[in-house]
């Protein structure tokens, strides 16, 4: 029998069997090949946060090749290759209309990075970014490194990556960063004004959810700059000091969120007009996503390293799994 992972309890990752039943109408069964999860969002349910039932399927993206197609689907045909939102499973049955489909150069790697890029973009968007723009990204995990190079396609003419994990420095600094800082041996905000000249950054874009982190981007801003604050931030219960300097450099905090509709730029922009670009861009190769997943472990060995991405944050990026 196929084999899925779950969380049976909080923190309690499993494989266990499932059954597939006949494929309805109007969807199509696909063979997954790779997947991956996600870490705000899904990290926030798997440890019983608000709103988590269980049990509770582990991952956000799969990629494979169709192996079946219902009544009324003629847009697929078998062997196709396809993205589609979904949790780690050997299997998929996903409604036509919700699936991606991948042309012919498009890496799985880059299929799995098509969430964090729709809210990164959201989070330029909506952080005002302009062309010759100074940017800070704090928080390297997948959004974080999906904003370097986008920051630089929008035109900042400066982009400095935050991150106390030395594998995600390296990365950014790969794919785009101009330089890369460690909150736990560096002052951030000190070394954001020595890096642009003593003026501070026009835009910070948060994306760790760690208070300490807003804390910096506020004393990093340029006067009147912006903080774009994607991350999903858990109650504040220190490490953050409005007094200390946004009193007097007048910050915008402006909370960016991909899938909140109506846009702030309604009704031009949606969600799928995000979506839609963000699946064109990577299907194009627009962006360097080879190291952003990483490690790549087996489906058999997934449990195991659900658990070490949640109790290990140092040794990953993004978890990337293959069947």
């Amino acid at each position: 029998m196929p084999k899925e992972l779950v969380a049976i309890a909080p923190q309690q990752p499993v494989l266990r069997d499932y059954e597939d039943g006949p494929v309805p109408d109007g969807h199509i069964r696909v063979k997954v090949d790779f997947g991956a999860p996600k870490r705000g969002t899904e990290l926030t349910l798997y440890h019983g946060g608000r709103g988590a039932r269980f049990p509770m399927g582990l991952g956000n993206m799969c990629v494979g090749k169709i192996i079946e197609i219902g009544k009324g689907v003629e847009e697929f045909s078998i062997g196709d290759r396809v993205a589609g939102y979904g949790h780690l499973k050997e299997t998929h049955t996903w409604r036509a209309e919700n699936v991606y489909r991948m042309n012919d150069r498009m890496t799985w790697k880059e299929a799995v990075c098509f969430d964090p890029a729709q809210f990164a973009l959201s989070g330029i968007r909506d952080g005002h970014v302009r062309i010759g723009d100074r940017t800070a990204v704090f928080g390297l995990g997948a959004i974080g490194q999906m904003a370097v190079p986008m920051l630089k396609m929008s035109g900042a003419e400066c982009v400095i990556a935050v991150d106390p994990i030395p594998i995600r420095r390296e990365v950014a600094l790969k794919i785009g960063a101009d330089l890369a800082l460690d909150p736990t041996t560096q002052n951030i905000g000190e070394e954001l004004k020595k890096a642009t000249g003593g003026k501070g950054v026009d835009v910070a874009l948060e994306t760790s959810g760690v208070y300490s982190a807003l804390d910096q981007a506020l004393e990093g801003l340029a006067w009147g700059g912006t903080v774009s604050y994607i991350a999903w931030s858990k109650e504040c219960k220190g490490g953050l000091d409005f007094g200390k300097v946004a009193h007097l450099t007048i910050p915008n905090i402006v909370f960016a969120r991909a899938c909140s509709d109506p846009n702030r730029d309604h009704p031009r922009w949606d969600f799928k007009r995000i979506c839609d670009i963000c699946w064109k861009w990577l299907a194009e190769g627009r962006f360097n996503c080879e190291d952003i997943v990483y490690p790549v472990v087996p489906f058999e060995e997934s449990a195991k390293a659900y658990e070490e991405m949640d109790l290990h944050p140092e040794k990953s990026i993004k978890l990337g799994v293959k069947f």
